[in-house]
């Protein structure tokens, strides 16, 4: 274990799972940074650089990430929010190396871009782990990857819509479809773009109108929607790559006096299953969601007690997921729900 002194992290930046830290003494410095002289040597330092927080689903990522990480579970977690811009992550990773953490973790806002840092880190000795999100890397440059199979949800998206066509006896109709994606190189969107695009390449009778980037946002998805709503008069699903996203279509398509839902005129897919779309889905307004489970931080803890001991770990790791409709007893469901 790195020797933990020295480290210089801003004010905004540190945390310590909500707690107090102990054994460590503090100084403003003339440039605004907090100036850690001292941390205690039983814990493993973390550094995190997170994406940002454009959507619940980001925030309650983030919660699991602290709530796990805690001092008093051996760990002392530097947490750096990126605003959505891969030069914040970038910057935030090299720091990381320069403060000597034992382990790096990273959600990379897009997959390219991170040979250079990447290396850098490993040339340090620095272990990294990608969570959520996926680098177009060497394999050799970090540890693990923990996330969420975003093809597969793409594809069970496209299998729940065939179904309930044809159960609506619509299986022969025209199909016109719209896709709100997700940040364009994210491997979210890449994903589910892809798993969702196999489906539909078996039906000749579905199209796609278009596809736009709604950066995960519930303000873009809603802008991008109403877009979408003045182009093309036929619209009968939209597939929406997460939650936020679709909140903001379903605001715009009500806007525009059109319905949707299971008793309206477009059908609305979404991703990420927040509680927030059990409330939507429960008001009728959207018809399914396929879940993207946000609640890494016992998983990334037990990875990183594994790799402390020494152990190996898988290069790939799932988290476990499944889909929510408005058959199902939605509101027991969300009684449940920890995000």
């Amino acid at each position: 274990m790195r020797i933990k002194r020295g480290i210089a992290v801003g004010a905004a930046l540190l945390l310590c799972g909500g707690c107090a830290v102990t054994n460590i003494q503090e100084k403003e410095s003339h440039t605004g940074m907090q100036e850690i002289t001292e941390v205690d040597e039983s814990l493993i330092v973390v550094g995190f650089s997170q994406i940002g927080s454009e959507s619940d689903w980001r925030n309650a990522h983030t919660r699991s990430v602290k709530e796990a990480l805690t001092e008093e579970n051996g760990f002392y977690l530097i947490f750096e929010d990126a605003q959505q811009k891969q030069e914040n992550q970038i910057k935030a990773v090299r720091s990381f190396i320069l403060q000597e953490v034992d382990y790096i973790v990273l959600a990379p806002i897009v997959e390219t871009g991170w040979d250079a840092v990447l290396q850098e880190a490993k040339d340090a000795g620095i272990p990294v782990i990608l969570d959520d999100r996926l680098a177009d890397v060497d394999e050799e440059l970090y540890t693990c990857w923990l996330g969420t199979n975003a093809e597969r949800e793409g594809g069970d998206a496209g299998l729940w819509l065939a179904d309930y066509l044809e159960k609506a006896g619509r299986d022969e109709e025209k199909i016109r479809i719209v896709t709100l994606q997700g940040t364009t190189g994210a491997t979210a969107q890449i994903g589910r773009t892809n798993g969702f695009h196999k489906v539909l390449e078996q039906h000749d009778n579905w199209e796609m109108l278009e596809m736009m980037d709604g950066d995960f946002t519930q303000a873009k998805g809603q802008e991008v929607m109403e877009t979408l709503l003045a182009k093309y008069e036929d619209i009968d699903v939209v597939v929406c790559e997460n939650d936020n996203m679709a909140f903001g279509a379903v605001d715009a398509i009500r806007e525009a006096g059109r319905t949707c839902g299971p008793d309206g005129d477009i059908i609305i897919l979404s991703f990420d299953a927040v509680k927030a779309a059990f409330d939507a889905m429960i008001a009728g307004d959207i018809n399914a969601v396929f879940e993207c489970n946000p609640l890494h931080g016992p998983k990334l803890e037990k990875i990183l007690n594994s790799l402390e001991a020494g152990e190996t770990v898988d290069k790939i790791q799932y988290m476990e997921e499944t889909y929510f409709d408005t058959t199902m007893d939605l509101e027991s469901i969300r009684e449940t729900r920890a995000y």
